[in-house]
């Protein structure tokens, strides 16, 4: 059936249909009052969303822009780094440093288990020269559905006295608390297209003051992604270069709803879907991959053994219109990854785990009952 398409992947994420009409409108001039002042609001709403004081820049990027942009604008060739890498994304990281002439030291853990802070803590401490300039690491590892210890490495990151912290926060901002001034976060990136229920094209990047007095002396070249000019250009609520207008129209609107929700019920309401979405999995007989106390709140990772996972996706595409997310690199075809982020509700997760019930029949599954999926769902969602 035409326009029936189900996006549970974890990006890009559902759009409401009031910032897809937002989008519809006429353009305006985005040198013109009109615009500033939705760019005020909009600068206002992404202050509370990110929980900072500090100014949360806006680029026409994806979250990889937005990434890439706080590293080379507060380090310098030859730095020394540790990188947390336990996913694509991670590896991604050490991938841009390189680029960049910056030295990355990495600091692994097996795909789909969570880095260990304690690891994070060894390295800092055995650094007595004070030769760390940084630690990145992603939040939320969107290609294994786990969530690592922020916080922790956070507060074995400010031990050391130095070193920034540097967060990939692409799909945990909005999904759950990321606090970033009561964590002391120096830079954190995230996009549009995820728990801001928003199509892709607006990055994000939030500054401390730490992280803008390393800027001063960094001497990577840039040019785009200098955040030297959307932060003067940002005081005057207007942007260095053009922007994408109708994604500004739409971000104002969704930054509205996620208000009109509230931060506890936003997490509060993520939390709950993971929770749905793991307890069906468990009653499918489908085993997680990652374990329940390191999840992510925003994707769940699942390795079918009985059936193959690319069988799994293409048959809720096809008979269904579901669209779930594949495995990446080695991980391409052993798990599939269901998002539920975003613009997501309970009715969404019952919809899909009905759906993957009827595909795994229909692809000779019989190690589970009929419903059970939807029944430990709905026991979680009505709880």
């Amino acid at each position: 059936m035409d326009d029936k398409f189900m996006l549970m992947i974890p990006g890009p994420t559902p759009v409401p249909e009031s910032v897809l009409l937002a989008q519809a409108k006429h353009l305006i001039g985005h040198r013109s009052g009109e615009f500033s002042q939705i760019m005020a609001e909009v600068a206002d709403g992404l202050k509370w969303l990110h929980q900072t004081q500090n100014d949360v820049l806006m680029l026409t990027a994806s979250g990889t822009g937005a990434m890439e942009a706080g590293i080379i604008n507060v380090l310098s060739v030859g730095d020394r780094v540790l990188i947390g890498s336990n996913g694509k994304f991670g590896q991604r990281w050490v991938q841009v440093c390189e680029a960049f002439g910056i030295k990355a030291e990495v600091i692994s853990a097996e795909w789909g288990k969570a880095l260990n802070p304690d690891d994070f803590k060894t390295a800092l401490e055995a650094d007595t020269e004070k030769t760390i300039k940084a630690v990145i690491v992603t939040h939320s590892e969107t290609s294994t559905g786990v969530l690592n210890d922020l916080q922790t490495i956070a507060d074995h990151v400010h031990a050391h006295g130095e070193a920034l912290i540097l967060v990939d926060a692409v799909t945990s901002l909005g999904a759950c608390s990321v606090p970033i001034d009561d964590w002391g976060l120096d830079v954190v990136a995230s996009g549009s297209q995820k728990g801001y229920m928003v199509p892709p094209g607006l990055g994000f990047v939030t500054m401390s003051d730490r992280a803008w007095k390393a800027y001063e002396t960094s001497n990577i070249p840039k040019f785009y992604l200098d955040l030297g000019p959307y932060r003067k250009s940002g005081a005057k609520n207007t942007t260095p270069f053009t922007p994408p207008v109708s994604l500004f129209f739409a971000i104002q609107v969704a930054l509205k709803m996620m208000q009109d929700e509230g931060l506890d019920n936003i997490f509060a309401r993520h939390a709950r879907l993971q929770q749905a979405t793991r307890a069906a999995m468990k009653a499918l007989n489908l085993p997680l991959f990652a374990a329940d106390e390191v999840a992510s709140p925003a994707v769940t990772a699942v390795m079918p053994q009985t059936v193959e996972a690319e069988k799994i996706r293409s048959t809720m595409r096809k008979d269904f219109d579901i669209a779930l997310a594949g495995g990446q690199d080695h991980l391409k075809g052993q798990i599939f990854r269901m998002g539920h982020l975003g613009f997501v509700g309970d009715r969404d997760i019952l919809t899909a785990i009905a759906a993957l019930e009827a595909t795994l029949a229909k692809l000779g599954a019989n190690d589970f009952s009929p419903g059970a999926g939807l029944v430990a769902a709905q026991q979680v969602l009505s709880a």
